[in-house]
């Protein structure tokens, strides 16, 4: 919209300039002098009579016209003064200063004397606002005459000028900028690793899509691989469908898209994110200090908004890489209207290529499987995959006025897999059928009521199901299982100016969530249904102070969620939130976060066998019985240096975790079916160092973890944690040549905890059917985690509106087989088998896109 209004105002900022300019090159001839005295002269040339105040030709100038007629010369004062003359009769005048006026100046940087490009104009105490042009220029109209413009750019001193000193100078007044080298220690917004990953001055993470240059191994901006480069985030198995924030669990991120609730995330079962990052405009990550806005998501959220601005033009793009291809674009209906449409479907069920080989090793046939003798068991199998997976998205956009704003988002997400397995030795045959699908819509209105009051309302629908049908070898035995959530909510929020420095927001957010979970054997016959309603009743509050020049920033507030489970329990629970951040020296801010959540919904996750090896979650809900409210408390205090391109920052925190079970953990041990409940708590570093050039980038990330359970009911009570990562190392760096870009990584970490069997007796004696004999839990560790990724990008023309990219990456380029995971099992024979989850080999991959 901003460029719209920018547009249409240097329009008629050109148009006003060519009709005036023979008689402003003349008049730059004369003299200027003040309007008072002009006034004097005409009386006595025409015979005539101004009436005026005074007060309002102080200070006023003009340049006398060559034009000697009396209307052309009345015509020309009010231009230039924008002071309305009014005829009372054929020889008296009135001069009348008008309350609203029209403004414009050029904006210059007076160092060198340079314009000042997409420097923004405001008009204070208003919701006016713009940016200068190409050249430095801007025009404002129906401005208060009394007002007071902010002019403001990164790196030079604010401005503030009165309107009164831009009207009746003549023309548009050169604006100088001074720029602003001592004082670069207040800006508190800082862009590391690559460009368009930015920390905002809440600890929150900015990622604008847009912007975002290559990082290692990544030739598209997949957000939610984009955000494993970010200390402290990981994923333990390298998929996108199970994130690790801080020693947490995937489902205790609540990941929001146009403000819907997603309960899928990923494609490919995980190695790839559902989401398509064209449209996608800001994405936010919170690790600690979370609104109050927020609920749900113990561990983090990650929120996503596609863009959200009618620019009145076409754009779009499409492409395609080894995996996929896509479309996306934004069509304008009119200067108030506009459509975002983006679609996407996979080639993997009728294109095999070396991406798809290896993601189709990594998630079907990776493990390998060892006796107790520790000689690796073969097995020779025909398979057959049909798999494929779609997602769509798109948005409306009506701005009813400038101050009213309505958005109407919907996406679709589908993952198919048909999947059949016969063992040659045996010619035994299972079968397996997943379908994962998410339908979700959502209603976004933005209301500004005044200068300092706005509300927006959110509104949203969702339903996400997953089908899995599982055939035996023997055909009479299948198991069938059906997850289906519906969710619906209403938010509604406001934020109120009490002043320049203080901010209140208030709000209340209303969820319903169901939950199905089918289960049925055939033999033995088992049948289980289980459903569940969830409603809650939010409502939250929040003050955020800011100092002049933002020296300290606080905010602090506070939401209470009623949580009921119909006819189950019913619970209050009050969440503070505290978020401080100050400077404490020249170059150095530190920052004080802590914040006390909930969430009812959590993921129970299958045995790795199940499925052929595909693992399946379901979500659950709370019953405060076997499965209570999830409840977290984290605090962390932080410092953050920057200067001269050089970002250092570290920061501690401390985090428990309530209510978890064994089901939700991932246990593969004795105490994977018993449901235990416990709690969890992780003291951890996060420690970053990244330097910065014009063509380059190079950082250092280090993260230490020390994350144990407690479950009273197993022996020993506490122990590692299944994510009890505790060193984990980036090393990485990109650099920039005219539009080549290149990006190479090396990630590194120590192992998790595992499982192993008794090495003295692997199985429990006298136990039919046999099970294993396990060692204490989670007291052995996998080997280190090594992997060497790289990539590069290529942009060219392929004409005046057509731009070009196309990347080449490199995945694991030491082909180096890390286990992410080992299990262990019985075998027909009786005799336990280690199954280890091996990671992505060697894995090359192209795109090509082009945008318009």
């Amino acid at each position: 919209m901003l460029r719209t209004l920018r547009n249409h105002f240097f329009a008629a900022w050109a148009g006003l300039l060519l009709v005036s300019f023979p008689m402003a090159l003349h008049a730059q001839e004369a003299s200027r002098t003040s309007l008072k005295t002009f006034l004097i002269e005409l009386e006595g040339r025409y015979d005539i009579k101004f009436s005026y105040v005074d007060e309002d030709l102080v200070g006023v100038e003009i340049t006398p016209p060559a034009s000697t007629d009396l209307n052309a010369v009345l015509q020309y004062l009010e231009s230039q003064t924008q002071i309305k003359v009014k005829k009372l009769n054929e020889r008296y005048y009135t001069l009348v200063k008008n309350t609203l006026v029209k403004v414009c100046g050029r904006v210059l940087d007076n160092f060198a004397e340079n314009t000042v490009p997409g420097a923004t104009v405001e008009v204070l105490d208003s919701d006016i606002a713009l940016i200068t042009d190409e050249s430095g220029n801007f025009q404002i109209n129906q401005v208060p005459r009394n007002g007071t413009l902010k002019v403001r750019f990164l790196g030079y001193i604010t401005k503030y000028i009165p309107v009164e000193d831009l009207v009746g100078k003549g023309g548009c007044p050169e604006i100088i900028l001074a720029q602003n080298f001592e004082k670069l220690d207040e800006v508190i917004v800082y862009e590391f690793l690559t460009s368009g990953i930015v920390k905002e001055n809440d600890a929150s993470i900015t990622l604008n899509t847009g912007e975002l240059g290559i990082l290692p191994g990544l030739i598209e901006p997949d957000v939610l691989q984009t955000v494993q480069a970010l200390p402290g985030i990981k994923s333990i198995d390298e998929t996108v469908s199970d994130i690790n924030v801080r020693g947490g669990t995937n489902d205790q991120n609540l990941i929001l898209w146009n403000g819907i609730k997603m309960y899928q995330s990923g494609h490919f079962f995980g190695l790839i994110s559902a989401f398509n990052p064209y449209l996608t405009d800001q994405v936010t990550i919170y690790k600690n200090g979370t609104p109050a806005r927020y609920g749900d998501g113990v561990s983090s959220v990650i929120s996503m908004w596609t863009k959200n601005d009618i620019d009145g033009e076409f754009f779009g793009g499409a492409g395609f890489n080894l995996i996929s291809g896509d479309v996306y674009g934004q069509f304008p209906i009119n200067d108030r209207m506009a459509f975002q449409l983006s679609a996407r479907r996979s080639t993997t069920d009728f294109l095999d290529t070396p991406i798809y080989n290896s993601f189709e090793s990594r998630a079907f046939q990776n493990s390998e499987v060892k006796n107790q003798q520790n000689q690796s068991v073969d097995r020779e199998f025909d398979r057959d995959i049909t798999f494929f997976f779609w997602d769509v998205s798109g948005k409306f956009l009506y701005d009813i006025n400038d101050d009213h704003k309505l958005r109407l988002s919907f996406i679709g997400i589908d993952n198919y897999l048909l999947f059949t397995e016969t063992n040659r030795e045996t010619d035994q045959t299972s079968q397996s059928f997943l379908d994962q699908i998410n339908i979700s819509g959502g209603l976004q209105m933005q209301n500004q009521w005044t200068d300092k009051l706005s509300t927006n309302l959110n509104v949203y629908y969702t339903q996400y199901q997953l089908e899995a049908l599982g055939v035996s070898p023997d055909p009479r035995q299948q198991l069938t299982q059906r997850n289906r959530i519906i969710e619906s909510s209403i938010k509604i929020s406001s934020l109120y100016e009490l002043s320049e420095a203080l901010t209140w927001g208030n709000g209340y957010q209303f969820l319903e969530t169901g939950i199905r979970n089918f289960t049925r054997v055939t033999s033995p016959q088992f049948e289980s249904n289980i459903k569940g309603v969830i409603r809650v009743h939010a409502p939250y509050s929040e003050i955020t102070y800011r100092s002049f020049e933002d020296t300290f920033v606080a905010s602090t507030g506070v939401r209470a969620n009623h949580i009921a489970n119909l006819g189950t329990f019913s619970k209050l629970i009050f969440e503070p939130r505290l978020n401080l951040n100050f400077r404490v020296a020249n170059y150095v801010r530190a920052e004080v976060l802590g914040e006390f959540k909930s969430q009812y919904t959590n993921q129970v996750i299958d045995l790795e066998q199940n499925f052929l090896g595909v693992e399946k979650r379901r979500w659950v809900l709370s019953d405060e019985s076997t499965l209570p409210v999830t409840q977290s408390k984290q605090g962390s205090i932080g410092l953050n240096y920057a200067k001269n391109s050089l970002y250092i920052g570290l920061e501690a925190f401390y985090k428990q975790v309530d209510g978890i079970s064994t089901i939700t953990q991932g246990f593969q041990n004795e105490n994977q079916f018993d449901g235990e409940i416990g709690s969890y708590e992780v003291k951890g570093l996060e420690f970053l160092i990244n330097k910065k050039g014009d063509h380059y980038s190079t950082w250092l990330s280090y993260t230490y973890n020390k994350n144990d359970y407690t479950f009273e009911d197993i022996d020993p009570n506490t122990f590692p944690n299944n994510l009890d990562v505790r060193h984990a190392v980036t090393v990485a760096g990109t650099y920039d040549i005219n539009n080549l870009k290149l990006g190479v990584g090396l990630n590194y970490r120590t192992g998790k905890p595992y499982t192993e069997p008794d090495e003295q007796n692997p199985l429990i004696p006298l136990a039919f059917p046999a099970e294993i004999n396990y060692q204490s839990p989670n007291s052995s560790r996998l080997p280190e985690y090594f992997r060497l990724d790289a990539s590069a990008t290529y942009s060219f023309d392929l004409s005046r509106r057509i731009k070009a990219n196309a990347g080449v990456s490199l995945l694991n380029l030491t082909d180096r087989e890390n286990v992410l995971n080992r299990y262990y099992q019985v075998s027909d024979d009786n005799e336990v088998e280690q199954v280890d989850n091996i990671s992505l080999g060697l894995t090359p991959n192209f795109s090509f896109r082009v945008r318009f």
